[in-house]
């Protein structure tokens, strides 16, 4: 005696029915690049299909991301101004938080997510202040508190800090909550790996570091026991949702979090997954679609509740299809 597991596998209607994880549109989260100036809608040439917008023509592009279902964007501002303390980033009319007041003013029912961190303001693309040659953890603290109350103040539905600088949770939910923001939600970047996958992103957001690496922020890729006590310290600290970053080759982590936690977790599709299935498509290597849809479901199934990723508007249309 053998089992027939094929039995329900038998038709499409079948194996609708027994499916484990759905793929929704209410899944993404789409970043969004925002560059000072006027008329820029400029291709970034590693990550075929992403763009720097000026805000002149921001707008049909979230026109966009709204007719297609997508419910949330990561908003990512590239200026032009850079400088030792990155001080654009808490500018309060600085290109992001232009950015969110736009948004939230053409379309107010999107969910508007702030990337909170410093390497595309400072001149030396680290993501913190230096000091002496190194990344000085406290007083970036102090930066990036202004930073989220700036954006918080410009109208961002959620502040994301990617910095992975030690206490940057408590710091910031401290901050937001005495400016008057107790009710903004903190996506923490919670377990950050300082992984080859980010090359893309420097390109887009012109945060490459000038100098040495982030190693001595961000996460070993050879370990996991790890992200269990940063994901930690931030549930502690006061988040609200827990990112896995990247997610391609971190699905353990992703599984892990998941059962370890009960915040929404969130799965950061990064530049460098996006660009190698784009330029094996652009070469008829595989089938974009088929392996993009199968590696979003792949997030599900890990445990991921939510996806930031560069496919968002590829994969609504697709989804809209089937």
């Amino acid at each position: 005696m053998f089992q027939r597991h094929r039995r329900l596998r038998s038709s499409a209607a079948m194996r609708n029915m027994i499916r484990e994880n759905q793929l929704r549109v209410e899944d993404f989260i789409y970043p969004l690049f925002v560059v000072e100036g006027e008329g820029v809608k400029e291709e970034i040439s590693s990550m075929p299909g992403v763009y720097h917008y000026s805000l002149d023509l921001l707008r049909e592009e979230i026109e966009e991301v709204v007719s297609l279902g997508i419910q949330s964007v990561m908003m990512f501002g590239v200026p032009e101004h850079k400088d030792e303390v990155g001080s654009e980033a808490y500018n309060d009319n600085g290109i992001v938080q232009q950015a969110i007041r736009k948004v939230k003013e053409w379309a107010p029912q999107l969910v508007v997510i702030a990337d909170t961190c410093l390497c595309q303001y400072t001149d030396h693309g680290h993501c913190g202040v230096i000091c002496d040659g190194e990344v000085d953890n406290d007083p970036s603290l102090e930066l990036l508190v202004k930073t989220a109350v700036s954006q918080a103040k410009a109208g961002a539905d959620v502040i994301a800090p990617s910095n992975m600088m030690d206490g940057f949770v408590a710091a910031i939910r401290q901050g937001l909550d005495e400016a008057g923001f107790s009710q903004i939600p903190v996506m923490s970047y919670a377990v950050k790996y300082a992984s080859a996958f980010y090359g893309p992103f420097r390109e887009a957001a012109h945060s490459t570091p000038q100098f040495g690496d982030r190693k001595t922020y961000q996460m070993d890729p050879a370990n996991k026991r790890e992200a269990l006590r940063e994901a930690a310290s931030d549930v502690e600290e006061g988040a609200d949702f827990l990112m896995v970053k990247p997610a391609m080759a971190y699905m353990d982590i992703i599984s892990l979090v998941r059962d370890n936690f009960n915040l929404p977790v969130v799965a950061y599709n990064v530049s460098g997954e996006y660009a190698m299935i784009k330029a094996a498509a652009l070469n008829g290597w595989i089938d974009e679609r088929a392996v993009t849809l199968e590696m979003l479901t792949g997030f599900k199934r890990a445990g991921a509740d939510l996806i930031l990723t560069y496919f968002s508007k590829d994969a609504a249309r697709w989804l809209k299809e089937q």
